[in-house]
């Protein structure tokens, strides 16, 4: 009996220091401590709900579900269960299976007034999700918009003063003055903005899926990761590191926009770049270059704001040209999630990708641009709840079987900006410091000097915005949770 008080208290104890750890964002920390409480002690609801909640800070979505389902199991009527488990499902745009858990919190707690807020919101965004279904166009009958926009026709009003574009060419000093109105919070003005995303619509779509990269002996290459609408953080990479140009070249590893709020900023500066010099500046697709990231996370709500709804759907045909992979001198693979469920995948394979879609849940596609690699062997189920993660013998097999030396991946938040796995075989690069104004991380960018093609990390600090929150053009809905 003793030891059974002394284990509840332990517990306790733990949970208070995870609490502590997670005020602190230190959310991996606050992990560690709840799965301990957990081990000690099974059958406390709260430990399961509340790591839940750590995880999805995390953006751990799938965990978040597996956890908070635990929590109902341990104890039906908790209502912090529900909850946790709809924001989840929520945050992965599943608003029908967040609205059944809404519901449950409400029928828990009927007198509670932001459950009732929150249940009367997911309905409005279910009602709107059956709307929207009720009126699409299949796919195949869709009208592309770029075909039906002429930029000359949009008239440019004698009082703009911001940058311009002089005739079909985007020069250097036109991306600079951009640039610096975008510092400034001056906004482009449409024609150009639509030039821009056009040409660049035009560039992208002969690329094959996976685009091979060429870095002479004596020269470098850049790789970044997610800048997610970050866009005074992209300024000071090319402060640190060199405007993109044909002498110094950059990949960007998708994640450009969403959550922070200067992502129409960022993506047409690197699209203007891209037009400006096409080798000077690859791109590739991340998960958040995609309709049902755009619709929660905040991209398609800045769009509209800063531009118009056209630009909404203009945006979206173009995110479905972006290649999904690289390889940098037949060596570096560069892919901005990670790798697959079957074993033998080829670059070939990769190269056959039909990339021209909203990115499917399952398959290839979905796997380049979700997956997580994991210190176990083997495969195992996605911490987010889509794609999977991969170990170091899958990460070494792939390398063999492709003669490659490297992979070089993005999309998860590292303390230090970056992180080296799987045997040094695996380097992730996240380019978003202080990733939404809260996680206190690092950023990072990667050189690469030939011929070695050694990684030579350059990690860097967040510099001050404008006082404009991230996830201010966000879902409605998904503010509630922040």
């Amino acid at each position: 009996m003793e030891t059974e008080n002394s284990d509840v208290s332990r517990a306790e104890e733990l949970k208070v220091l995870a609490n502590e750890a997670f005020k602190a964002h230190k959310y991996a920390q606050a992990i560690d401590l709840y799965t301990q409480a957990v081990e000690i002690n099974s059958h406390n609801a709260v430990y399961w709900a509340n790591r839940s909640f750590a995880h999805l800070k995390l953006e751990e979505y799938g965990s978040a579900i597996q956890d908070a389902s635990k929590a109902i199991e341990v104890d039906p009527k908790y209502s912090k269960g529900y909850y946790r488990r709809g924001a989840a499902y929520l945050a992965m745009g599943k608003f029908k299976e967040a609205l059944k858990d809404f519901q449950q919190v409400k029928k828990l707690c009927p007198n509670d007034p932001d459950a009732t807020k929150k249940l009367k919101e997911c309905e409005k965004q279910v009602m709107k999700l059956k709307f929207e279904e009720a009126i699409s166009v299949p796919e195949s009958k869709r009208r592309s918009v770029a075909d039906s926009i002429d930029f000359r026709s949009i008239d440019v009003e004698q009082q703009y003063t911001g940058a311009r574009i002089e005739g079909d060419v985007i020069t250097l000093d036109f991306v600079k003055k951009m640039m610096e109105d975008f510092k400034n919070q001056k906004c482009l003005h449409k024609r150009y903005a639509c030039q821009i995303v056009l040409q660049t619509r035009e560039l992208l779509r002969p690329l094959p899926s996976l685009v091979d990269i060429s870095v002479p002996d004596g020269t470098h290459f850049t790789v970044c990761g997610d800048v997610h609408g970050q866009f005074y953080d992209l300024l000071n990479i090319f402060e640190l590191n060199g405007l993109p140009s044909e002498e110094n070249p950059y990949l960007f590893n998708g994640d450009f926009v969403d959550r922070g709020s200067f992502s129409v900023e960022i993506i047409l500066t690197l699209f203007a770049f891209k037009c400006m010099s096409p080798s000077a500046i690859h791109l590739a697709r991340g998960n958040h270059e995609s309709k049902g990231m755009n619709k929660i996370y905040g991209f398609e709500g800045e769009v509209r704001s800063k531009l118009s709804e056209t630009f909404v759907e203009l945006f979206a045909e173009v995110f479905c040209c972006l290649p999904l992979a690289h390889v940098i001198n037949e060596k570096i693979f560069v892919v901005h999630g990670g790798l697959f469920t079957d074993d033998g995948v080829k670059l070939s394979d990769i190269r056959a990708i039909d990339r021209f879609c909203e990115p499917p849940e399952t398959g290839l596609m979905c796997e380049i641009l979700w997956s997580d690699p994991q210190p176990q062997l083997g495969r195992g189920s996605s911490k987010r709840g889509v794609g999977l993660a991969f170990g170091p013998d899958v990460t070494k097999s792939f390398l063999q079987e492709n003669n490659l030396d490297l992979i070089v991946r993005s999309h998860e938040v590292k303390d230090e900006g970056y992180e080296i796995e799987h045997d040094g075989k695996l380097i992730t690069v996240f380019s978003a410091p202080n990733y939404c104004d809260q996680m206190n991380n690092k950023g990072a960018f990667i050189r690469f000097e030939a011929p070695e093609m050694k990684p030579n990390i350059v990690t860097f600090a967040a510099v001050p915005h404008p006082d404009i929150k991230p996830m201010v053009y966000a879902n409605n809905f998904l503010r509630l949770f922040q």
